[in-house]
């Protein structure tokens, strides 16, 4: 199950830039998106453009316009890359932090099979730094056209169910194909324990 939208990291704020780029890749006139949204389209227009944060309801609709949502052969492609990698990563719907796909090294640090997480929102497992280093995001340029890659540094976040470990997380933004944005993780750092204990 997701998390509610009031438990979501992405700031309102930052909803309208990343509705700006859907709008761009799908071809959608804001006159449409504002007929969509329930707003009017200088609305959207203050929204996209920075002039305007939205309510926590209309925060809320942009949410579910703009999650994640892998369609197309090109999309499908990056999630079985994921799923066949060595590496330990794993991709996550930028906005809610839902899991789309993980790597089987990825799935072994977890106590929960990764088949119960794919579509859960994993932002209830992150750690004091994750949290802080997703505040300082659009101060990083995250939700800008070209997003800068980031690294993390983290903590243990204490949970027996998805556990983090001390070490380094790389954070990469990429557009869908449809204008909508994912999240690849790749971790680095101590290795990692199995679920199983050896």
């Amino acid at each position: 199950m997701d998390a509610p939208i009031s438990d979501m990291p992405t700031p309102p704020h930052a909803l309208g830039r990343s509705l700006r780029a859907w709008r761009v890749a799908r071809r959608v006139k804001q006159a449409h998106a504002a007929e969509v949204l329930g707003v009017s389209q200088a609305t959207v227009s203050r929204w996209e453009s920075g002039a305007q944060v939205p309510s926590p309801r209309e925060a809320g609709r942009l949410a579910d316009l703009l999650a994640a949502r892998p369609g197309s052969d090109a999309d499908r492609a990056l999630l079985d890359l994921v799923e066949s990698s060595s590496e330990r990563v794993h991709l996550i719907c930028d906005l809610s932090h839902r899991l789309l796909a993980a790597s089987p090294s990825r799935g072994r640090e977890w106590g929960l099979p990764k088949e119960d997480l794919i579509g859960a929102s994993l932002w209830r497992y992150a750690s004091a730094a994750i949290v802080a280093a997703e505040a300082g995001l659009g101060e990083a340029g995250w939700y800008e056209p070209l997003a800068p890659a980031l690294t993390v540094e983290t903590g243990p976040n204490g949970s027996n169910a998805v556990p983090i470990r001390p070490g380094r997380m790389d954070w990469t933004r990429l557009r869908l194909s449809d204008g909508r944005f994912a999240r690849l993780v790749r971790t680095h750092g101590l290795p990692p324990v199995p679920r199983n204990g050896l």
